[in-house]
């Protein structure tokens, strides 16, 4: 029930959605103050989320600052690495796998792992049941790129049933305490993801330490068009870091981190 209501949530308060009905409630209303309010407020959502400044500023403020791997001075045992957005997986069969929208957290773990700063590396998350099925979830065909840059098979552990954060931490501390129990961990996820991620694995029980990959906040010296011009990819990139921030309260109210 958790997760349907949470796919109905994302859809109804999504900037564009509460922008699409701004426009919509300012077509059928009868009264026109209502109608001239809806609008205008249409108009500075609009505004507001297409603003490169704006969002990437919220960007910054909201995900953590870059590790570098020469500042870790710890060896950890696992390295646990969040599947979704991995790889692309629409595209029909090819002779190798190929990176999606989140790739870098495969990049990333596989730099920890190089480096000697993870023994192994757990990768959670669930595909559909045919992909399973055929061997071909995003944890394989992300398995499957490792190995070929160098990371030996039987140092990659797979947790493929969770279907969101709270599970990712659920199911992956089943392994984790069963396997390494007096193990040292690291997580590894998107920047923008990271915040509710580690919270959902202290609830669990597992104290890790973080490493953040995936990053979309920069730090430039910004334009003045970057003030003043909308920009499409602004308007997706606070979409995905909206929808991060009602996940967050979400799990906090029902306990979850």
């Amino acid at each position: 029930m958790f997760y349907f209501l949470s796919k109905a949530i994302d859809f109804v308060a999504m900037p564009l959605s509460i922008v699409f009905f701004l426009l919509l409630y300012s077509l059928f209303t009868s009264r026109r103050k209502a109608r001239k309010t809806a609008a205008i407020s249409a108009f500075v959502v609009l505004y507001l989320i297409s603003n490169t400044f704006l969002v990437n500023a919220a960007l910054n403020w909201w995900e953590p600052r870059q590790v570098n791997l020469r500042d870790i001075h710890e060896v950890y045992d696992v390295g646990v690495l969040l599947s979704g957005g991995l790889m692309d997986s629409n595209h029909p069969d090819e002779d190798h796998p190929v990176l999606g929208k989140r790739g870098d957290r495969v990049l990333q773990t596989f730099l920890l792992y190089k480096t000697g700063k993870i023994k192994k590396i757990l990768i959670t998350g669930t595909s559909s049941d045919q992909r399973i099925f055929l061997g071909k979830g995003e944890t394989r065909l992300a398995a499957r790129l490792m190995v070929k840059w160098g990371v030996p098979v039987e140092d990659i552990i797979f947790e493929e049933k969770a279907r969101n954060t709270r599970e990712n931490a659920k199911f992956s501390a089943s392994i984790l305490k069963q396997k390494f129990p007096s193990g040292k961990y690291v997580l590894i996820t998107s920047a923008f993801h990271m915040r509710r991620s580690a919270g959902c694995f202290n609830k669990v029980g597992i104290q890790a330490a973080t490493f953040p990959a995936d990053f979309y906040g920069v730090y430039y010296q910004l334009r003045l068009q970057d003030f003043l011009i909308p920009d499409p990819g602004a308007i997706a990139a606070f979409s995905m870091l909206w929808h991060e921030w009602i996940g967050n309260v979400v799990y906090k109210l029902v306990g979850y981190t």
